[in-house]
């Protein structure tokens, strides 16, 4: 089993910056995999955010966050790194981090793995 546990999350004011972490522990997780960034705002459903390839380091971001957000990764720290920039409150929501062996179905929603989020506010 993997375990991912989030970090980072906070308040902020529209047009700031915040940094949300992703630690991975238990199994190692093979250099095929694939780590992201779902996030869920209230009332609406889970929407993909980013993920990058454990072994390429290939990145990937949905159109809303492209340009303001930035996903990066320690390998050697099994850490993944969030880095939102020009927050929005549309930004405002819990942030997951997950993982999976497939780029698609992670986008799609269903990676293997989850970790419990992290709240980030975004006020105006």
């Amino acid at each position: 089993q993997v375990q991912l546990v989030e970090s980072g999350g906070g308040l902020v004011q529209a047009g700031g910056s915040l940094r949300v972490s992703c630690a991975a522990s238990g199994r190692t997780l093979g250099s095929y995999y694939f780590m992201g960034w779902f996030r869920q705002a209230p009332g609406k459903e889970r929407e993909f955010v980013a993920a990058i390839s454990w072994n390429t380091g290939n990145t990937y971001y949905a159109d809303s966050v492209k340009g303001r957000f930035t996903i990066a990764r320690d390998s050697a720290k099994r850490m993944v790194y969030l880095q939102m920039n020009s927050l929005k409150p549309e930004d405002t929501a819990v942030y997951y981090c997950t993982a999976d062996q497939s780029l698609n179905r992670l986008r799609a929603g269903g990676p293997d793995y989850w970790g419990r989020g992290t709240q980030v506010t975004v006020s105006s």
